[in-house]
């Protein structure tokens, strides 16, 4: 048993122990309880275990100590069993229970659980500080502010809420809750009795919420307090609120006050490098890094890897990651991100491979650099062997991937199975997963599903992002009534818009021929909400005077966009002429269109359907005699289908593919019934045109 450097008291302990045994004594029921905290700090699960097992009589504090013992090595199971098999018990241990459920993953309902049975309780067991502060905890950690406030009524009640960790703990809730004016009520109230933790907990709830002014005078207010985590928490504030020149100011004016900066802040200045592309101040961080030893901090090390990958120097990063022997499959994450990023599937998947242990970060990076690159059969693939191989629950971000790949693959199939699986695992459906969720339906042709995921979703997490799919899922399925309604409430709930919520408002009245309607938007997004318009945003007024046969508003407009016109603009233009049979303007885009993507095939077929629908035969085959020259760069058409449990591609007469027979065998199905559909739509019509007849 090795027992390396052990402190002095500790080796007293020990030593009682041995000689004890030696002697033919039974140790003091004291110095057993020390051993078993000193077994368990040390790593030493199985010799704790095995001295309280030979303990004749062991009082509450050996049952807090082993309890503890499996906490520390978060086997949360068996930590449990022995609460319940516990032949005395104290506050002491309820609160070490509840503190691991609280803490853990997972566990909020058994945390709920114990705590309920602590109230029924309270006369013989009690409640203190910790068991509250705990529960805010979990009140934050579950973003259910009720449940907060409930905790916070108790606390005053009690008495319990004026110590700095009660105060600190309630602004971190209120805050991670969406309160922010409650955690200034709670920091504000209690002025004379703030301290260093609240104040830190105050300066990271105004970070949170993005008012970096507020956050500021927070900090620079008693400067003498202030501690390494006070400016970390401004640092990594400003960081992540994209003031990016401040963090770095920061940072400067941290080491002229002489205070000492750790791993996390070296983290902020690094992704802070990444941000503005500072090659140069990223380096000098790296060679600091390695003046003073602390490449081997695996926390640093993948920060350096993620600068120079997101700098786009793989080289760098390779190059450091080789010398530096990472082991951290966060460094291994970015690398895997930068090759996907690059398209270079294949050096991903290889470093993927040379890893003997991986974490759900790993699989994330691979699953997303497959769904940037189009792949997403590998994508499903990829998840079915990290349920099959790992032993972990997947996160939140690898079920968002795979979720983001039934939407490009409309694999509405894949997408509900998906959508079981997190129901029966009882996985935290956070905003991200219900945004994702309403995506994925939307794009999969099931707005009913979408609309009912949305419609169940609580209004605090209702944020812009949801709202975007929602709407954009409206759009696209031609309700555009109810794509301007919801975004009136999103408006009446004080959810400011963005560039995307536009997009998919312009699609709605494009798609529906309402140029008054998007002609207003389109002026608001500027002068209301400070959003400047972005190609996607031209192209779609563009096209919506094209759908409308107003080709002169089309044509001045263009005159007015404020930008380099790009191909996408001049494609919508070019749509917009067709619908409009304007050959003279057809040309005058095929020139400024072929010289921006002179190698693009489908422009040419585009072109030549244009000259075609107005009779101009001469053009298009001018046009299509350019087509066949450039014939080897043109892409096959394909469609892809959902037979025997996945998904398949193919081209028009693919007699070649291995699912052929069923391919085509579910194509035949379908047109079979397409056509009793469309015989039954038609009947109506036939049975009132003989009725008409017969008068």
């Amino acid at each position: 048993m090795a027992m390396r450097s052990l402190r002095v008291r500790d080796a007293l302990v020990y030593l009682d122990h041995v000689l004890a045994i030696k002697s033919g004594l039974v140790s003091s029921i004291f110095t057993c309880n020390q051993l078993i905290h000193l077994y368990s700090n040390y790593g030493l699960l199985q010799e704790a275990h095995k001295l309280f097992d030979e303990m004749p009589h062991p009082n509450v504090f050996s049952w807090n100590a082993i309890i503890m013992a499996y906490i520390k090595v978060h086997n949360l199971t068996k930590a449990r069993a022995l609460f319940d098999s516990a032949s005395c018990r104290d506050l002491v241990t309820y609160n070490s229970m509840l503190s691991a459920y609280v803490g853990g993953d997972g566990y909020e309902t058994e945390a709920l659980d114990l705590f309920t049975r602590m109230q029924s309780s309270r006369g013989t067991i009690g409640i203190d500080e910790f068991t509250l502060t705990t529960m805010i905890n979990l009140a934050a950690n579950l973003r259910v502010v009720c449940y907060g406030q409930q905790m916070h009524s108790y606390m005053v009640k009690t008495a319990n809420d004026l110590s700095k960790f009660a105060l600190s703990s309630l602004i971190d809730m209120y805050s991670k809750c969406g309160s922010f004016r409650e955690a200034c009520n709670v920091f504000c109230g209690c002025d004379e009795m703030v301290d260093l933790v609240s104040k830190n907990a105050m300066v990271a709830a105004c970070c949170r919420e993005g008012k970096m002014g507020m956050a500021s005078n927070v900090f620079w207010k008693n400067p003498e307090l202030n501690d390494t985590v006070s400016w970390n928490t401004l640092i990594a504030g400003y960081a992540q609120n994209g003031f990016l020149k401040k963090t770095l100011a920061l940072f400067v004016e941290m080491i002229e006050n002489g205070i000492d900066f750790n791993e996390h802040t070296l983290a902020s200045v690094l992704s802070t490098c990444s941000g503005l592309k500072c090659l140069k101040l990223g380096k000098s961080v790296h060679t600091w890094v390695l003046k003073n030893g602390y490449s081997s901090n695996q926390f640093i090390s993948s920060g350096i890897v993620d600068f120079y990958c997101k700098c786009g120097n793989i080289r760098y990063a390779e190059s450091f990651y080789a010398e530096a022997g990472i082991k951290s499959p966060f460094a291994v994450a970015s690398l895997i991100a930068c090759y996907s990023s690059r398209g270079n599937m294949t050096e991903a998947q290889r470093l993927f491979d040379s890893l003997v242990e991986r974490n759900s970060v790993v699989w994330t990076a691979l699953c997303s650099g497959y769904v940037k690159s189009q792949q997403c059969q590998t994508v499903f693939k990829l998840f079915r062997e990290f349920v099959a191989k790992e032993a972990l629950v997947p996160d939140a971000m690898i079920i968002i991937t795979v979720l983001s790949a039934c939407a490009i693959q409309a694999a509405l199939s894949l997408g509900k199975q998906i959508h079981a699986y997190i129901l029966r695992t009882k996985f935290n459906l956070d905003e991200k997963l219900l945004s994702v969720l309403v995506d994925m339906y939307s794009k999969c042709g099931n707005i009913t599903y979408a609309e009912k995921i949305f419609q169940e979703v609580t209004d605090s997490f209702r944020d812009a992002v949801m709202y975007n799919v929602m709407i954009a899922g409206y759009a696209h399925h031609g309700f555009e009534n109810k794509a301007i309604k919801l975004f009136q409430e999103m408006l009446k709930r004080s959810v400011k818009p963005d560039a995307v919520t536009f997009v998919a408002l312009l699609s709605a009245c494009r798609h529906r021929g309402l140029v008054e309607t998007g002609e207003q938007l389109f002026i608001s997004m500027e002068r209301d909400y400070n959003i400047l318009p972005e190609i996607y945003h031209y192209t779609c007024m563009v096209d919506m005077y094209g759908r409308a046969n107003q080709l002169e508003k089309a044509v001045d407009f263009m005159r007015k966009i404020p930008m380099q016109i790009d191909a996408t603009i001049w494609g919508a233009f070019l749509n917009a002429c067709q619908i409009n049979s304007d050959t003279a303007l057809v040309k005058q885009a095929e020139e400024k269109l072929l010289k921006i993507e002179e190698d693009n095939v489908s422009r040419y077929v585009q072109l030549a359907n244009a000259y075609a629908a107005k009779g101009k035969w001469d053009e298009m085959g001018r046009i299509r005699k350019k087509i066949r020259e450039k014939e080897s760069k043109k892409l096959a058409g394909c469609s892809w289908i959902y037979v025997e449990d996945g998904i398949h591609v193919f081209t028009s007469g693919d007699a070649f593919h291995a699912k052929a027979d069923a391919i085509y065998s579910t194509l035949v199905c379908l047109n079979s019934k397409l056509y009793l559909f469309f015989k039954e739509l038609r009947q109506p019509y036939e049975i009132l045109g003989d009725i008409e007849d017969i008068f």
